[in-house]
């Protein structure tokens, strides 16, 4: 569905009614964009990186738009009351920015078929919501490939949010690195069922350092685990912004989500009436996938993981390629086989080597 660039749609009205003051006025108002957050923008994670996206478009779109968020909203009716008041509220396009927002997004989004939604990490398009998300899995390997180069007890830990496919994907990924770079080393995986809980998440990675593992993961969106690694002398890789600063002696790299370009993409479609739902995949090679790595990788290991890094970015190497195996030992991924969207999307199962149980 296409819709009409707004400004047309003003001049249509203001002639229908000879108003030309009132076109004015109306023509300049900004495009009000609303952003619904799971955690708090101050978590230094998930959170507080799409919050960094919302003010770059605010940087680049300056008073074209108008921006607000609501955060710390609970996946599920409380997600659908307040993306249904920011459509009462006037917002013209709403980015909803946890996988847990998709069916409220939804219902909502069927409700008020002239707003624009957009739904991160989900699945389910409609003629007015979108869908987007980051390969976080590209630098989840290139993080495995480090964890496989530095770790010296071959056990490598990830703390966990939900098992959703985004998740299981990423440690997937990781897990695949391993098995080419360090054949052996082992991943264990701690769930810790919330996307934000800082005592959880330090509690988890300290578990897992306990039973040997000196390289700690995080699919949470606090710097807790990283602090933990600090603090207790193991490695560490960030997610979601770089989180170096909170382990300066533990962080090897982060995976960072650079998300100010789609907004500004996405909203400007929206002003120019050009918007389509998409399903939008970023990564390294659109720079929605970012990996600075650090000065504790040696040199050598460094350049190393620059080359897988630039093999992603030109498309000669995809890290889910087969032959790839689950655990069951069924073959998932044939020989030169790489992994359709749709498979990345839907992906519930383990490959093999991961040391834990997949909750169901």
């Amino acid at each position: 569905m296409q819709k009409k660039p707004r400004n047309m749609l003003l001049r249509t009205l203001a002639a229908a009614i000879g108003l030309s003051t009132a076109l004015t006025a109306v023509a300049a108002d900004p495009l009000k964009v609303g952003f619904v957050y799971v955690g708090p923008i101050g978590d230094h994670g998930w959170t507080y990186q799409h919050d960094q996206g919302r003010l770059m478009l605010e940087k680049e779109l300056g008073d074209k738009i108008q921006t607000s968020f609501v955060e710390n909203v609970a996946e599920g009716a409380d997600a659908e009351r307040v993306i249904r008041n920011m459509a009462r509220g006037g917002h013209e396009l709403i980015f909803t920015t946890s996988f847990g927002y998709m069916n409220p997004t939804v219902k909502v989004a069927s409700q008020f078929p002239e707003v624009t939604f957009e739904h991160a990490t989900g699945y389910k398009q409609t003629d007015n919501v979108g869908t987007y998300l980051s390969r976080t899995y590209e630098g989840r390997y290139v993080g495995g490939f480090l964890a496989a180069k530095m770790t010296k007890s071959k056990k490598v830990g990830y703390v966990a949010s939900f098992p959703i496919p985004e998740v299981i994907r990423d440690i997937n990924a990781i897990q695949l690195a391993l098995d080419k770079y360090n054949p052996g080393t082992e991943m264990r995986v701690v769930w810790v069922n919330s996307w934000f809980d800082p005592g959880k998440e330090s509690d988890a990675a300290n578990a897992l350092i306990d039973q040997g593992v000196d390289v700690i993961f995080q699919h949470t969106d606090s710097p807790a685990p990283i602090q933990t690694a600090e603090r207790r002398g193991v490695y560490a890789v960030g997610y979601a912004s770089d989180m170096q600063h909170f382990g300066p002696k533990s962080v090897l790299t982060s995976i960072v989500n650079n998300w100010g370009p789609h907004y500004v993409k996405s909203t400007q479609a929206v002003i120019d009436g050009n918007w389509e739902p998409q399903d939008y995949w970023g990564g390294i090679a659109e720079d929605t996938v970012q990996l600075p790595i650090s000065n504790l990788v040696p040199a050598e290991v460094k350049a190393e993981a620059e080359e897988i890094i630039a093999s992603i970015r030109s498309g000669e190497f995809h890290p889910f390629t087969g032959p790839i195996v689950d655990q069951s030992g069924q073959e998932r991924l044939a020989e030169g086989v790489s992994a359709t969207n749709a498979e990345l999307a839907s992906m519930d199962y383990y490959v093999q080597n991961v040391k834990a149980e997949l909750p169901r």
